[in-house]
């Protein structure tokens, strides 16, 4: 009884996995939307200021908000 259960679960999991190998990702032209403003993480840099502040004060870690680094300092 459980044979035919697990033909039919690896059968979705193909057909689940065969529908995102058809996945492009966006053109130049399509990516004017998410350079918006709007589409910022943090509008306010005092807000931002003020979380990584508390961050800090927590964990007593610094970085890894940025691009680079983390709070190990293996910059």
């Amino acid at each position: 009884m459980q044979r035919p259960l697990l033909w039919l679960s690896v059968g979705l999991g193909a057909l689940l996995l065969g529908g995102c190998s058809s996945f492009n990702p966006p053109q130049a032209w399509e990516k004017g939307a998410l350079a918006m403003p709007a589409m910022t993480m943090n509008k306010d840099p005092l807000e931002k200021r003020f979380d990584e502040h508390i961050s800090t004060s927590k964990e007593a870690a610094s970085g890894g908000s940025g691009v680079g680094g983390g709070g190990c300092g293996c910059n």
